[in-house]
C-alpha cells in the first residue's frame, strides 16, 4: 500500500522512523520532501523552517502533489502544545485532501478532543491504529 505520513513536522524524526517501519512491512511509505531541512533541528528552528516552507515554497501544494496515487495517509497525532493526540490545521487539510482522493485515513492515536476538528475527523471515517502498524491494510 502507498502511504503518505502526515502530522506536525515537529515530529519529523518520528515520521522517518515510522516510514522505515512501514517499508519493512512491505508498504511504499513516504513523507514530504521538505522534511530534510527539519531533521536534527530544535522545535524553535523547526517552527521557523516550517513557516518559511509554507510561505515561500508552497509546502501545502507540494504534499498535495505527493499524495496523488497514494492509497492512504497515516496521521502521526502525538501530544503537542498541551493537547493530547494533537492534529494541527495543516494536517486537518491533508486529511481532507486524503478524503477527497478516496484514500484511507489512519490515525496513530485516537481523535483529539479539539473543538470543531473532532466531528470532521470522525466524518471521514478515520481508522485508529493505536500505534500498531500491522492494522494498516
Amino acid at each position: 500500500m502507498r502511504i503518505g505520513i502526515i502530522g506536525s513536522m515537529q515530529f519529523t524524526e518520528k515520521m522517518l522512523e515510522v516510514r522505515d517501519k512501514l517499508r519493512e512491512l512491505g508498504h511504499d511509505a513516504f513523507v514530504t520532501d521538505l522534511h530534510k531541512a527539519l531533521v536534527g533541528k530544535t522545535d524553535e528552528e523547526k517552527e521557523r523552517i516550517k513557516l518559511h516552507q509554507k510561505y515561500n515554497m508552497d509546502a501545502i501544494r507540494e504534499f498535495w502533489r505527493a499524495m496523488q496515487g497514494a492509497d492512504a495517509v497515516l496521521v502521526l497525532n502525538f501530544d503537542k502544545n498541551g493537547i493530547k493526540n494533537y492534529i494541527g490545521g495543516n494536517t486537518l487539510m491533508e486529511i481532507g485532501f486524503a478524503h477527497v482522493l478516496n484514500q484511507k485515513i489512519f490515525l496513530w492515536n485516537p481523535i483529539p478532543d479539539i473543538p470543531y476538528y473532532k466531528t470532521e475527523i470522525e466524518a471521514v471515517k478515520s481508522i485508529i491504529i493505536n500505534g500498531d502498524l500491522t492494522k494498516i491494510k
